[in-house]
């Protein structure tokens, strides 16, 4: 039975990364080979040597939207408010997370500096709440311009514009996420023309990364956790070229857990993936039987986090808290910012 305290392992604060590398690729990578349980230090801009031509790598190409904003209660107090996921058929109708001395009533207005204003709703699940924006305009626009990228909380200094920038990936695309898929951070176009010359096929599909990466795990026992669930999109393209890849004995290779998460999630019992709209909130945990992913790029997460859980998973608990111990005495950098894995 797999227990919260199993995995975790001691971190130097000083190993969380504040900053990005000097260039996307310029991270260190370690290399776990599951089969025979090794462990290989290199640097990430040398990730291609460890590809195979006809290997397909699958992106996320959600884009983190500046979903935290400040604003002012009537009654003149600071409110701070982080959008967690848009409401089904409303640009402007959003479950958000706030963050004051005072949490706000429902019916309550609030106002932004650069204009706008916003209203309490009813519902939503606690600690979320619904709020309405009256922004004058479009949306996403008016959140481009009022709103600040939402960093996570162990990255502890205010975002710069270099983050507008560092904390997207390069193929980010459709508008949704509040943390970025951060594996994906660290490639470049000079790796993946690389990779497209060296024969690897390339695909991309969308999970917008939701609040559930920021909460922490609050139960021991495992099967009592329950995650946020996250809306996906798999096209009909990315679908035919996972499932030819399955299909010819090629590995697919995801980038991230959330891509994880999507392609098992969408996996029907006969091994196919399908295409469309969808939304999950699969948690992958030791036994769980990995249909579709073959490797998986990642970076180095929390104790004690659901995504240390899946990388386990995929790994093998052992292999991969050694693969920690040893990342902890290599100085290497942790979390969204910090340097990579790759689990062969």
């Amino acid at each position: 039975m797999p227990r919260l305290e199993d995995f975790t392992f001691d971190l130097p604060e000083e190993l969380i990364a504040q900053e990005p590398a000097p260039s996307r690729d310029g991270a260190r990578l370690m290399v776990l080979d599951r089969g025979r349980c090794t462990i290989a230090v290199q640097e990430f801009s040398g990730i291609v040597q460890q590809f195979r031509r006809g290997d397909l790598l699958v992106v996320n190409d959600t884009r983190v939207i500046p979903a935290r904003l400040e604003a002012t209660k009537e009654s003149g107090g600071r409110i701070e408010i982080l959008l967690a996921r848009r409401q089904p058929g409303s640009d402007e109708i959003w479950s958000c997370l706030t963050k004051s001395s005072k949490p706000p009533r429902v019916g309550s207005r609030l106002f932004f500096a650069r204009g706008g204003t916003a209203t309490v709703l009813p519902g939503g699940e606690p600690p979320q709440r619904v709020v309405r924006f009256e922004v004058g305009g479009e949306f996403l626009p008016w959140l481009e311009e009022t709103g600040e990228l939402p960093l996570p909380p162990y990255i502890r200094r205010v975002p710069t514009s270099a983050d507008r920038t560092r904390y997207q990936t390069v193929f980010a695309r459709t508008d949704g996420a509040v943390a970025a898929p951060t594996a994906a951070l660290h490639f470049s176009d000079g790796i993946l023309g690389q990779l497209r010359e060296a024969g690897v096929e390339i695909c991309s599909l969308t999970l917008h990364v939701g609040i559930g990466t920021f909460l922490p795990v609050r139960v021991d026992d495992l099967r009592d956790h329950r995650m946020h669930s996250e809306v996906f999109a798999i096209g009909v393209e990315t679908a035919a070229a996972v499932n030819r890849a399955k299909r010819e004995g090629r590995r697919v290779i995801a980038v991230g857990t959330t891509t994880t998460r999507t392609l098992e999630a969408a996996t029907d019992a006969n091994g196919q993936v399908w295409s469309g709209d969808g939304e999950t909130d699969l948690f992958i945990r030791p036994g769980f039987p990995f249909r579709v992913v073959d490797a998986l790029v990642t970076n180095f997460h929390l104790p004690r986090s659901t995504l240390l859980v899946l990388v386990a998973a995929f790994a093998g608990r052992e292999l991969v808290l050694e693969a920690y111990r040893q990342a902890v005495r290599e100085r290497f950098r942790f979390f969204s910012y910090g340097d990579c894995m790759l689990i062969l």
